[in-house]
């Protein structure tokens, strides 16, 4: 299987999984590193992510993927909290951090950038807006290659 289809497997097991619980999957990562193979799956929930909520998730997805089997190499299978700089995937995960500080880089340059650090502000009709320092930013959504929350201390 390819890496797009194995991600989309184990995006439809993952909400299969969680569904009718508070626990959300956040993101799906297949990846070779150093001649490994990892299978990394990120979840949230309200109040925060356990180490119970890992190994539940963990067992339910290692059930399902060796029923499936879609992967015919051996691989490491991780599931975790996406951590205080999560991703910001879906139309949904941007409008939850309104007034929080976001990076974003695109696709395409805007304005001669393609990475934009500010508030986020709103996010309406297929555009994220930003305030990056003394200007809004409005960025249209499809364009958004990354989006992660920035850690403030």
């Amino acid at each position: 299987m390819k890496k797009s289809e194995i991600t989309a497997l184990v995006t439809a097991l993952m909400n299969q999984i969680t569904a009718g619980t508070d626990t959300e999957l956040v993101d799906v990562e297949y990846v070779k590193e150093s001649g490994r193979y990892f299978l990394r799956v990120y979840i949230d929930k309200p109040g925060g992510v356990t180490v119970d909520d890992c190994h539940r998730i963990t067992v339910s997805l290692s059930e399902q993927l060796d029923l499936a089997d879609p992967i015919d190499h051996a691989y490491t299978l991780e599931v975790s909290s996406p951590g205080l700089d999560r991703p910001l995937k879906k139309t949904a995960d941007f409008r939850r951090n309104i007034g929080r500080r976001v990076t974003i880089k695109t696709y395409q340059p805007f304005n001669g950038q393609k990475q934009f650090e500010g508030k986020l502000v709103a996010v309406e009709d297929g555009v994220v807006k930003l305030d990056v320092g003394e200007r809004q930013v409005e960025l249209p959504y499809e364009q958004i290659a990354k989006a992660r929350l920035v850690v403030e201390f």
